[in-house]
């Protein structure tokens, strides 16, 4: 059997399969049969739009959407032949393509043999901890079938009984005949939590570029991080929730969106604190001044209160970050980055890889979707030998994140923190990144991940992210995602996914449709939450889900039961017209006053979000109107804190002070809700009023993800400015007080 990375490297198809770019209507096809096919995979043929009404998705959708998958649907023949194939393709396997099963449970596994044959099924622990345990054959009878002109049959065998969670591997044995698939055994329920319920828990939540100290390099750092969470640990937190800190592109210029990266396993070395090297005590002094003269070209930037700018502070790092990777190290590190990389496995090499390409090779390169430079193939062997040089650098930058982050976690846990740092996952990546050509071979081309049309956008959204391929991830035996998911919790507390509700299913664009023009596709849920619960509890994190938007009603339940906590926005939790009374929240949930696409509670209170939405052109009425409902909405909450004696009479106010008191008495509420984890978004502890992320907009509009942290009046506030603020310390003593602590 394949190493888990190896399994999925190999690139598989073209990245457009055939009728991806087609957008006419199938010509003479049985709908019914479309549907029928539709089914058989997993793609949804109607979904309820966020108008509460059914909608039924084109047979032109369905037939892309089928064709990414692999199957062909452009004529009655070729669906007639699809749907046989989908009926015959079990049998044509000795083994399925994985098993994922809850502890305690003991499925019964089918294991296809010639007609009348004998099989042996064991399965193989761990790691090879222990003696292989043989399986039961059970007397389930099922009829014989015949498979390409081979008379096929089916034993049941039955998972044994006491199998430890982990990653196991299942092996069948007939005639001579072997397969083997993995056998995943994952906790029935997340138990990393349950300590919150006994007594509740909060944490800072921040997007941490914007953060910077009057050491940083003009971006906020993981030295920075760590100094965050010795702050606020000291002063009742239990965790910092940080943005997607994954690498994004290798060299500048840099996607400014933490959210569309180029991988989901690595880390951005952006976020490096070059004085935090250990090798750079050691370098000979003209290296040295090098360094610091690079390090004040950009270390004023850290002066700039309205943007950040990556793309200067990355170029300047990667300079001293080369000088720093060729210093000598001692045995004892040489050690550990030797280690780091045995570790990581083919993923870091692969990885490594892309980046050494990158560096000279812009995306829409032609070698990036030809199937003979594909990773494995003759031709990136090649590439791999070749600039086996620079792809040391780029492992070496991992180990440097790896071991920067270790301290960031160790100093959180070291300030009385339980949890220390939250890791937030990102829904994919980007459609020219690493992932995307390293992972091909499990990921659906031609299509893009996205959203239906929702009251916010009419139009629905295509984030430009391939999607997992259900079928060639199970292949895979699932150890992509396992991969990315154990390497982000490595040294981490918990973590925070995004759009939880796409390990449930996902809304897949075809290409060249427009992004209403999709259809949902289901994904094994079961599996995938199964496997995630399994990862933090090893790591033992804590898991919340961010369930915001459309879903099924018993997503939530499902979730609850699993252990994965969800998340609930002041803002959105509403009872018919009014806030949701507070004790009404749910406990298995992060509760916050706001999140990353909403402005500051500051600039939302005082509307700033629709006199920006009007500037750009984003309102569909008029601002008159949308500044009537927002204030109607505003006073609702007002009354709810005013009845709760947290908010004296007067509304809001203009003053600072009565804004600060507002802000405050919004928390306070908060913490009357048996929510187990509350939040605290660090702009609202200082004053910020700008938005982040302005939905719908471009950079030309607005500086998206590139706003620094400042205070009411929008001059920079640095971590060193944080233990004499006024206001940050008077926030969270509200809420730690609110809680009793």
């Amino acid at each position: 059997m394949k190493a888990p990375d190896q399994q999925y490297a190999q690139f598989s198809g073209t990245q457009r399969p055939p009728g991806a770019g087609d957008t006419a209507e199938p010509a003479s096809v049985d709908r019914d049969l479309l549907r029928r096919l539709a089914d058989a995979h997993g793609v949804g043929t109607s979904f309820h739009g966020w108008d509460g009404l059914p909608h039924s998705v084109a047979p032109g959708t369905l037939v892309k959407v089928l064709a990414a998958l692999g199957v062909r649907a452009d004529t009655n023949e070729l669906i007639e032949a699809a749907l046989a194939e989908a009926e015959l393709a079990p049998w044509r396997r000795m083994l399925p393509p994985a098993v994922v099963l809850q502890h305690g449970e003991t499925p019964l596994v089918p294991v296809h043999v010639p007609d009348g044959a004998t099989a042996k099924v064991t399965v193989l622990p761990e790691s090879g901890a222990g003696e292989p345990v043989e399986a039961v054959q059970q007397d389930v009878w099922v009829p014989p079938r015949d498979v390409d002109s081979v008379p096929t049959g089916r034993a049941t065998f039955a998972v044994p009984e006491g199998l430890p969670l982990g990653w196991h591997t299942l092996h069948a044995e007939s005639d001579g005949i072997t397969a083997e698939c993995a056998l995943v055994v994952v906790p029935a329920r997340l138990n990393t939590a349950d300590s919150l319920v006994e007594r509740r828990g909060w944490g800072l939540s921040t997007q941490l570029y914007s953060v910077r100290s009057k050491r940083s390099w003009g971006i906020g750092d993981l030295a920075d991080l760590a100094d965050l969470a010795a702050l606020s640990g000291e002063r009742g937190a239990d965790y910092v929730l940080v943005n997607p800190l994954h690498a994004a592109e290798p060299v500048p210029p840099v996607q400014p969106s933490p959210y569309s990266p180029s991988t989901r396993r690595f880390f951005n070395p952006l976020y490096i604190r070059v004085e935090a090297i250990p090798e750079l005590a050691y370098l000979k002094p003209r290296k040295r001044a090098t360094i610091d003269r690079l390090q004040e070209q950009v270390q004023g930037l850290n002066a700039d209160a309205e943007r950040l700018d990556r793309n200067a502070v990355f170029a300047a790092k990667l300079q001293t970050l080369e000088l720093l990777y060729h210093a000598r190290r001692s045995p004892a590190r040489q050690a550990a980055f030797e280690e780091f990389c045995r570790s990581s496995g083919p993923g870091l090499d692969d990885f490594a890889l892309w980046s050494a390409i990158r560096e000279d090779l812009a995306p829409e390169d032609p070698l990036w979707m030809d199937p003979d430079c594909a990773v494995g193939s003759p031709a990136a062997e090649a590439l791999r030998e070749k600039l086996a040089h620079r792809i040391g650098f780029h492992r070496w930058l991992q180990w440097i994140c790896d071991e920067q982050l270790e301290y960031a976690q160790q100093t959180a846990r070291r300030a009385g923190m339980r949890l220390g740092v939250v890791h937030d996952l990102a829904v994919g990546v980007d459609l020219s990144s690493a992932d995307a050509w390293t992972l091909r071979g499990v990921l659906a081309p031609g299509v893009s991940v996205g959203a239906p049309p929702d009251m916010y956008n009419q139009q629905g959204q295509d984030w430009n992210q391939p999607p997992w391929h259900p079928a060639r991830l199970a292949e895979a035996g699932y150890a992509p995602f396992r991969n990315m998911l154990s390497t982000v919790l490595r040294h981490a507390g918990g973590i925070r996914v995004d759009h939880i509700l796409g390990l449930f299913r996902l809304w897949w664009v075809p290409a060249g449709n427009s992004p209403r023009d999709g259809a949902y596709v289901t994904y094994d849920h079961n599996a995938l939450i199964g496997i995630l619960a399994l990862e933090a509890q090893r790591a033992g994190a804590v898991v919340i889900g961010e369930d915001l938007g459309t879903f099924e009603p018993w997503v939530r339940d499902y979730l609850a039961d699993r252990g994965i906590l969800g998340t609930s926005i002041l803002w959105f939790e509403n009872d018919g017209d009014s806030p949701l009374p507070p004790e009404r929240y749910r406990t298995q949930a992060l509760a916050s006053v706001n999140t990353h696409d909403l402005p500051p509670t500051a600039g939302y209170l005082a509307g700033d979000h629709v006199a920006l939405r009007s500037r750009l052109g984003l309102l569909e009425r008029s601002e008159a109107e949308e500044r009537a409902d927002h204030d109607a909405t505003l006073e609702k909450m007002m009354g709810l804190l005013r009845e709760r004696g947290l908010l004296p009479d007067g509304g809001v106010g203009d003053d600072h002070g009565s804004e600060e008191r507002t802000i405050e008495a919004l928390h306070r509420l908060l913490a009357q809700t048996p929510s187990i984890l509350l939040g605290v978004a660090l702009v609202d502890a200082v004053g910020e009023r700008r938005v982040q992320n302005q939905p719908g907009t471009t950079e030309a509009l607005y500086p998206n993800w590139q706003v620094p942290l400042g205070d009411p009046a929008g001059k920079p506030v640095f971590i060193d400015d944080l233990p004499g603020n006024a206001r940050f310390n008077s926030l969270l003593a509200a809420v730690s007080e609110s809680l009793g602590r």
